[in-house]
C-alpha cells in the first residue's frame, strides 16, 4: 500500500506524564496503606507488633487471599512472556504458560494446610526446616530462598525497566529503577504484608479492566478505529491463517499458529511447570499469604486464586499475541525484529498500533502494577526472612543457648523429657492472664510521651521489649530491600540479560528444592541429610546437564555465544526435567537411607517441634481456640493434641487434595489431549478458543472485583457490631459492680492490649492531627534508637 514497513515500538509518551503517573499510583498506594491501617488498629484493635506486619493478623478473607495471590503472581513477565510465547508458538503458547503455572498455585493449597495444622505459629517455612532439620539445613535452604527472590526480582526489574523505556521518551534505565523502587517500598513500609492485600486488590482490579478492554479492542473494535484491522474473531483469523510460522526444527505442525501440535510450545509448556514449581514453593512470599490467612480460607484462596489468575496470561496473550501475529500479517512483515520479541514487547507494540496513546497508558499502568504487587511482596517476603531467619536466628537471637524444647521466656522445658522426668516445666502464663502485662497495657495506652514507658512485667517485659527492637529493624529491612532492587535492575540492563533466558533458567537453579521442601513439612521420616542431598545434588545435576548439553552446539560455551547455546529450549529443558527429578529422588532416597525405621514416638517427636514454633505474646492457640473449640490455657503453651488439629481441619485438607488432583489432570493432560484431536484449527474452532478465553476473563474479572470487597466490608461491618456489644455489655457490667467478672472475661484487657498505640480520645481535630505527627516522630526516633 505504500507504506513504509513500521518495526519497534516508539517511545510516544512523556517523560513529565509518566512521572505523574508513578506520583499519583505512589501516593494512592500509600493511601490505601494507610487506610488499611486505620482500619486494623481502630476497628479490629489490633496490636502494632512484629507478627502483625508479617501476618496481617492471620485472619484474612478468602478474597483477600485470592486477590493477593493473583496480584503476587502477575509478573510483569507474565504480562510480556505469555504475549512472546503466543507470538512464537501460536494458540499452544498462551495455554501452557497459564495451565502450567495455574497448577502450582493450586497445589500449594495443600502445603497451606499442612503449615497450619502442623506448625501453626510459623511465619516463614524457613522457620519449619530450622525445627526439624537443624541449623545446617537451615542455611542451605536460607540461600535457595534468597535465590528464588533474586531471580524473581530480575524478571520485574527486566520486563519493567523494557516496557518503561520502550514506551517513555528520554527515560533513562536508572531513572526507571529508581521510580519502580520508590513505589514499591512506600506503601510497603507504611502498612507491611496487610496493606499489600489492600493495594493488590486495586491492582488486581485494573489489571483485569484493562485486559478486558484491549480484549474488546481487538475483537469487537466498537470505536471503528481505522488503525484496527480486526474487530472480530473472523478476521484476526483469517490474517493469522495466512501467516506462516518460521521453519525450525522445533517448529509448528504445517507453520500453522492455529494448532496444539507445536513441539517448541511442548517444551516451553515443561519447562514452564518446572520452573514454576520453584518459584512457588521456594518462595517465601507464597507462604506469607497462607499464614495471614485462616486454615480453610487459605485453601480456598489459592485455589480460587489460580483459578482466576489462570484468566490473565491466557487472555492477554491469545488476544495480544496473535493480534501480534495479526498485524505482522497484514502488514506483510514481522513488525518487531526478533530479539525486541524476546525482551517481551509484543504487547505493548499492539496496544501502541490499535489503541494509540491510550493503548501506552494501558500498558504502562498494567507493567507498573505487576511490578508494584510482585515487588513488594517480594520486599516483605525478604524482609521477613531477614528478621525471623537471619537476624533473630542468628545475629542477634533472645537467648542464644536456648535449646529445642525450652520456653524462651524462662528457659524452662514446655514438656516432660525423657532424661530428666523430675525437672520443673515451664509455667508461663499468656499474657491475657498476666497482671502485670495488664498494668503495662494501661500505662502504655494512657502515656502521651514521645517515648512510651518500659515494660515492667517480669515474666513478659524483656520478650516485648525485644519484639520492638524487631519491628524497628524491620522497618529498616524493607528500606534496604527495596532500594537494593535499584543496582540489580541496573545490572540486567547493563548486561543486556534476556527475559526469557531468566525465564527459564529459574527451574535449572531452584526446582531441586521443590520436594525437599513438601516432605519437610509433609513427612515425619524425612532427615536433614536426605532434604539436603536433594536440593544440592538436584541443582548441581540440573547445572551439570544443562551446561554440557548447550555445549554441544556451535560455538559451545564461549563468552560470545554463551547466552545464546544456554538459552537454547533442549539444554534448558534437559536442565530443568533433571534439577527437579534429581532432588527428588536423591531426596527419598537418602532419606530413607538415613531413616529406615519409624515409630509413631518419633512422628509425635518430629511433630512437636514444629508446633512448638510460636510466639508466646501471641500464640497460635489463642487465633484458633474458635476453630478448636478450645478454652482460655492458664499456660500460653497449652495447646490441644496434633490429633484433634488434623480432625478439625480434615475438611480443608482433602479440599485441597481433590482440588490438586482434578486441576492438575485438567490443565496438563484432558485440555491438551482433548486439543490434540484438532489437527489445525478451522474457524468454528477458532471461535470456540478465543470465546473461551474471553468468557475466562469476564468471570474472573467479576469474581475477583466483587467477592473480595464484599467479604472485607461485610467482615468490617460484623466486626464494628461486635466492638458495640462489646462496648455495651462493658457499660452494663461495670454500672452492675461486676469489674472483676469484666476483668476475668478478659474483655476490657483485650481492648487495652490491643490499642497500645492508640492515644487518649481527642477534644478536637487539630489535637488529633498535632498528636499524629508526634506519633511519627517519635517511630523515626525509635527506628534510630538501639537496642535495650
Amino acid at each position: 500500500n505504500g507504506k513504509k514497513p513500521s518495526v519497534g515500538v516508539k517511545p510516544t509518551v512523556g517523560l513529565g506524564a509518566a512521572l505523574l503517573i508513578f506520583l499519583g499510583v505512589g501516593i494512592f498506594a500509600v493511601c490505601i496503606a494507610q487506610a488499611f491501617q486505620q482500619v486494623r488498629k481502630h476497628v479490629y484493635h489490633d496490636a502494632d507488633n512484629l507478627d502483625t506486619a508479617f501476618d496481617a493478623g492471620g485472619k484474612v478473607s478468602i478474597g483477600l487471599t485470592a486477590t493477593t495471590i493473583v496480584s503476587q503472581w502477575t509478573w510483569s513477565a507474565t504480562l510480556l512472556q505469555s504475549s512472546t510465547v503466543a507470538s512464537k508458538y501460536g494458540i499452544s503458547g498462551p495455554y501452557w504458560y497459564a495451565g502450567g503455572a495455574t497448577i502450582q498455585i493450586i497445589i500449594f493449597s495443600i502445603l497451606s494446610i499442612m503449615l497450619k495444622t502442623r506448625a501453626p505459629g510459623a511465619k516463614t517455612f524457613l522457620q519449619v526446616i530450622k525445627a526439624r532439620f537443624g541449623k545446617r539445613t537451615h542455611l542451605v535452604f536460607c540461600t535457595f530462598a534468597f535465590f528464588t527472590n533474586l531471580i524473581v526480582m530480575m524478571s520485574l526489574t527486566i520486563a519493567g525497566t523494557a516496557v518503561l523505556n520502550s514506551l517513555v521518551a528520554d527515560l533513562s534505565p536508572e531513572l526507571a529503577a529508581m521510580l519502580l523502587a520508590s513505589v514499591i517500598g512506600g506503601y510497603t513500609l507504611i502498612g507491611g504484608l496487610g496493606a499489600t492485600f489492600y493495594v493488590s486488590y486495586f491492582n488486581t482490579a485494573l489489571i483485569f479492566v484493562l485486559i478486558l478492554m484491549l480484549v474488546v479492542e481487538v475483537f469487537y473494535n466498537p470505536f471503528n478505529n481505522p488503525e484496527n484491522p480486526f474487530g472480530s474473531s473472523e478476521s484476526v483469523f483469517e490474517f493469522i491463517a495466512c501467516w506462516k510460522a518460521p521453519e525450525e526444527p522445533m517448529g509448528n505442525k504445517g507453520g500453522s499458529y492455529l494448532t496444539f501440535f507445536s513441539s517448541g510450545g511442548l517444551v516451553f509448556g515443561i519447562v514452564n511447570i518446572v520452573g514454576n514449581f520453584g518459584t512457588v514453593f521456594c518462595d517465601q512470599a507464597y507462604w506469607q499469604s497462607s499464614v495471614a490467612a485462616k486454615p480453610l480460607q487459605g485453601v480456598w484462596g489459592f485455589i480460587s486464586g489460580g483459578l482466576t489468575w489462570f484468566a490473565i496470561p491466557f487472555t492477554l496473550a491469545t488476544t495480544m499475541g496473535l493480534a501480534y501475529i495479526g498485524l505482522s500479517s497484514a502488514q506483510g512483515s514481522p513488525l518487531l525484529t526478533e530479539e525486541d520479541v524476546m525482551r517481551g514487547l509484543a504487547a505493548p507494540l499492539v496496544a501502541q498500533k490499535l489503541l494509540g496513546t491510550t493503548g501506552e497508558y494501558a500498558m504502562l499502568f498494567l507493567i507498573l502494577m505487576a511490578v508494584m504487587s510482585t515487588g513488594s511482596a517480594e520486599v516483605i517476603a525478604v524482609s521477613s526472612i531477614v528478621i525471623y531467619d537471619v537476624y533473630q536466628a542468628y545475629i542477634c537471637p533472645f537467648k542464644p543457648d536456648l535449646k529445642d524444647g525450652q520456653c524462651i521466656l524462662c528457659s524452662r522445658y514446655l514438656r516432660k523429657q525423657k532424661d530428666n522426668e523430675d525437672g520443673q516445666l515451664c509455667d508461663c502464663q499468656s499474657t491475657a492472664k498476666c497482671d502485670a502485662c495488664t498494668s503495662d497495657t494501661i500505662a502504655r495506652a494512657k502515656s502521651t510521651s514521645m517515648i512510651k514507658p518500659h515494660y515492667t512485667c517480669e515474666t513478659h517485659g524483656e520478650y516485648k521489649e525485644y519484639q520492638e527492637h524487631l519491628l524497628n529493624y524491620k522497618n529498616w529491612c524493607i528500606v534496604i530491600c527495596t532500594f537494593l532492587s535499584v543496582p540489580l535492575c541496573l545490572f540486567c540492563w547493563a548486561v543486556n540479560l534476556n527475559l526469557a533466558w531468566t525465564y527459564y533458567f529459574t527451574g535449572i537453579l531452584i526446582a531441586s528444592s521443590v520436594v525437599p521442601i513438601a516432605v519437610s513439612i509433609m513427612w515425619a521420616r524425612a532427615t536433614a541429610t536426605g532434604v539436603i542431598s536433594g536440593t544440592v545434588g538436584g541443582c548441581a545435576a540440573g547445572m551439570t546437564c544443562w551446561l554440557t548439553y548447550a555445549s554441544t552446539y556451535p560455538g559451545g560455551l564461549s563468552l560470545a555465544t554463551f547466552v545464546k547455546n544456554t538459552g537454547e529450549e533442549m539444554p534448558m529443558l534437559v536442565g530443568n526435567i533433571v534439577a527437579i527429578g534429581v532432588g527428588a529422588v536423591f531426596c527419598v532416597l537418602v532419606t530413607y537411607i538415613t531413616r529406615w525405621n519409624m515409630t509413631p514416638e518419633i512422628e509425635e517427636a518430629e511433630w512437636d517441634k514444629t508446633r512448638d514454633i510460636d510466639n508466646p505474646l501471641s500464640p497460635w492457640v489463642a487465633k484458633y481456640k474458635g476453630e478448636l473449640n478450645l478454652d482460655d490455657g492458664e499456660n500460653f503453651h497449652d495447646r490441644p493434641p496434633l490429633e484433634i488439629v488434623i480432625r478439625k481441619f480434615r475438611a480443608a485438607k482433602i479440599t485441597a487434595y481433590v482440588a490438586a488432583v482434578l486441576f492438575t489432570l485438567l490443565f496438563v493432560c484432558i485440555w491438551p489431549g482433548s486439543m490434540l484431536s484438532v489437527d489445525i484449527l478451522d474457524l468454528s474452532g477458532f471461535n470456540v478458543w478465543t470465546t473461551m478465553s474471553r468468557g475466562w476473563a469476564f468471570v474472573a474479572a467479576a469474581f475477583i472485583i466483587i467477592v473480595p470487597m464484599y467479604q472485607e466490608v461485610k467482615a468490617i461491618f460484623k466486626q464494628v457490631a461486635k466492638n458495640r456489644e462489646d462496648k455495651i455489655r462493658e457499660e452494663n457490667n461495670s454500672n452492675n459492680g461486676e469489674n472483676q467478672a469484666l476483668n476475668q472475661n478478659g474483655i476490657l484487657l483485650n481492648r487495652l492490649q490491643n490499642q497500645i498505640y492508640t492515644t487518649a480520645r481527642h477534644t478536637n481535630k487539630q489535637e488529633y492531627i498535632f498528636q499524629r505527627l508526634r506519633n511519627t516522630l517519635a517511630r523515626v526516633l525509635a527506628i534510630s534508637k538501639p537496642a535495650q
